[in-house]
């Protein structure tokens, strides 16, 4: 229950971190600092996407023999098909900062940014979600170790988004407090969607191998659209392969180390 717990709230943590930044920075993250948190969240999603959901969601399957891929091949391309939907619905993060503002532009940008990562945060918290209900259903090759791995990478990806909301709004007008509370506002979604997946466990459990991939999915989408842009973009983009190297290394250690 503790692991459960924890699982669900240290996402929710890391954003909440990020969105503190508007009382103690005056100008924006460091733009070496974000590459660096940026690379390293996406080499822990990617290994947490191998080790923590893809690979259990094969070992769930091995009954169906040779086909025992078939259920982490449909559910990794529902995850990408459903990141791909939420796309054409609220615009991409970095595609959103740039161009919130032009002629086109239906919304105010500090609304489509709370909007944007919002609805970016609720598969990331289903993905948790999903791992910890494998975890309190006793799945096959899912282990508290990982879960809590997986949380934590997410919770490193989470705090620059934090940080993204609530000091553009500050800069805009808005007072740190109300800033402070917008950040932390885009990140409830994860523990209630995680809690929500958790406590419908009986449902989740029967299809898990489909959930653990489609979670994969899922994350593999944000690492590529999101994350690996970001992390490679301008001059010294070395810092993002490195950090990514070292995110993925420690993430594939400790969950087999912890497993």
């Amino acid at each position: 229950m503790k692991t459960v717990i924890l699982g669900l709230i240290i996402p929710f943590i890391g954003t909440a971190a990020g969105a503190a930044c508007v009382f103690f920075l005056k100008k924006d993250l460091k733009t070496n600092v974000q590459r660096a948190l940026t690379g390293f969240a996406a080499g822990v999603m990617v290994a947490a996407s191998i080790w923590s959901l893809i690979v259990p969601a094969i070992d769930q399957s091995s009954g169906m023999g040779r086909l025992a891929f078939l259920p982490a091949f449909i559910g990794f391309w529902a995850g990408i098909l459903f990141l791909l939907l939420l796309d054409h619905v609220i615009p991409h993060l970095h595609r959103r900062i740039n161009q919130a503002e032009g002629p086109k532009s239906r919304l105010p940008r500090t609304v489509m940014m709370v909007l944007a990562v919002t609805l970016h945060n609720i598969p990331e918290g289903m993905a948790v979600g999903v791992v910890l209900a494998g975890l309190a259903g006793g799945s096959a090759g899912i282990t508290a170790g990982g879960a809590l791995a997986l949380a934590i990478g997410i919770a490193i990806q989470n705090f620059p988004e934090g940080a993204i909301i609530s000091m553009p709004l500050f800069a805009e007008g808005k007072s740190k407090p109300k800033s402070f509370l917008l950040g932390v506002l885009s990140g409830a979604v994860e523990p209630l969607f995680g809690g929500l997946t958790v406590l419908a466990a009986g449902l989740v459990v029967p299809a898990m191998p489909y959930l653990l991939s489609f979670a994969a999915g899922a994350m593999i989408y944000v690492v590529v659209e999101e994350l690996i842009p970001e992390m490679s973009a301008g001059e010294h983009s070395n810092i993002g392969v490195v950090s990514f190297a070292i995110g993925f290394s420690l993430m594939m250690a400790l969950d087999v180390a912890l497993g």
